[in-house]
């Protein structure tokens, strides 16, 4: 057995090493006031990799992704990583106020909880309009920026073993969401396309509230007693809508005049048989000048227009069918258009006989024609040209 040391012999030792450490203390105070750019041990220990390697457990960080729930009031914010052996890792949460302070605090509160030398990527949903200003503030700051359809984050929160929904958890998904997939970055939309967009979608709506006053005009008049003061309401309603949507008109033609380029394919789109001015503009400002378009597979798939097949061995065989899971105003540009060059043009005409002598269904030939007019649309504007009734006869005769 070691000899335990006497009481006078530990405090000796404890006064040893406290003035070792004075001493060391004193030597480091020294050098920093006679050499402030002086490192630290702190910051020699940030600098060297073997020991950050060693501190984390020999994983190098190779991705990192701030997964947003964007409300209307708040942000609730959570931070993710992945590491080289593609381990993923939550490791910080908070809440910002959906506000320009809160977006400038959001970046702050970025910067000190990530590694600067990995790129670090924004996703949110889109909801409804509330991400718009984050997505703005994002994108003039330079950041890298994913913005993703909310029922694709649903869907993958069904494959998570969370039982419990909050705005926690729901950021959550979305950081690992982005961790585990490979993202697009989110591009800002057009000045002249948005206003556009704006634009056909407001007409749009007011097309609709006039239908409803249209028929209630009608359901009053048609009464066995109608109120005459009522009736004159809802004319006088009626007669604003119409007002507005010239307005909306006229707003539109003089947008397009001032863009030259805009309108040069705008005016190629409408040589197309069944397209006018509102389509053209409809499709072009719905796909922000095909921007993010790369071929026509993906353009109809945007649009909701791709067909949609269920089956599984014998038993389970499901009629296919369009998806709908895209942009419902494309889809709704088409129909009218669709149905013009079915009556209008020889090509389209052919193409919705033989479709529906296949299989008997005239509104699934119609779909076909419209998918069939929305590629034909992509392909002028990518093209630059104009729509040619005879370019099959040209093409057989040249061969």
């Amino acid at each position: 057995m070691s000899k335990q040391p006497s009481g006078m012999q530990g405090v000796r030792n404890s006064l040893t090493f406290f003035y070792l450490f004075e001493f060391e203390q004193n030597v480091r105070n020294t050098t920093g006031s006679v050499y402030p750019e002086y490192p630290t041990r702190r910051q020699n220990e940030e600098r060297c990799s073997l020991f950050n390697k060693k501190k984390n457990g020999m994983k190098t960080v190779i991705k990192q992704v701030v997964g947003i729930d964007v409300a209307q009031i708040e942000l609730v914010v959570s931070l993710g990583r992945m590491n080289e052996q593609l381990d993923c890792e939550l490791y910080a949460y908070k809440v910002f106020p959906n506000t320009t302070k809160g977006f400038a605090s959001l970046l702050e509160w970025v910067n000190k909880q990530t590694n600067t030398a990995v790129s670090v990527q924004y996703v949110m949903e889109a909801t409804g309009v509330y991400h718009e200003s984050l997505a703005y503030y994002l994108a003039d700051n330079g950041q890298d920026l994913s913005v993703v359809l909310p029922n694709k984050i649903s869907n993958y929160c069904r494959t998570l073993s969370t039982k419990t929904i909050t705005d926690k958890t729901a950021s959550e998904a979305i950081a690992r969401f982005g961790l585990e997939r490979k993202l697009e970055n989110w591009q800002r939309p057009t000045a002249v396309f948005k206003q556009l967009r704006q634009l056909t979608r407001e007409r749009d709506q007011l097309v609709g509230e006039r239908t409803v006053m249209k028929n209630q005009l009608h359901a009053e008049q048609s009464e066995a007693d109608p109120y005459l003061k009522s009736v004159e309401r809802v004319k006088k309603r009626i007669a604003m809508a119409e007002a507005q949507l010239r307005e909306i008109r006229e707003e539109l033609t003089d947008r397009l005049n001032q863009e030259a380029e805009v309108k040069q394919v705008v005016t190629q789109l409408c040589t197309l048989p069944g397209v006018g001015l509102l389509t053209a503009i409809t499709v072009v400002a719905e796909t922000n000048g095909f921007e993010l378009i790369r071929n026509k597979r993906q353009l109809t798939s945007y649009a909701g227009l791709d067909v949609r097949e269920k089956q599984s061995g014998t038993s389970v065989k499901g009629k296919p069918s369009i998806s709908k899971k895209g942009n419902r105003f494309l889809r709704k540009a088409m129909h009218m258009p669709a149905l013009t060059a079915i009556r209008c043009d020889d090509r389209f005409k052919a193409v919705f006989a033989r479709l529906v002598a296949k299989h008997g269904i005239k509104m699934k030939a119609v779909v076909a024609v419209q998918r069939k007019l929305l590629e034909m649309i992509y392909v002028l504007f990518k093209n630059k040209t104009t729509y040619d009734k005879a370019y099959l006869k040209t093409t057989s005769v040249g061969e």
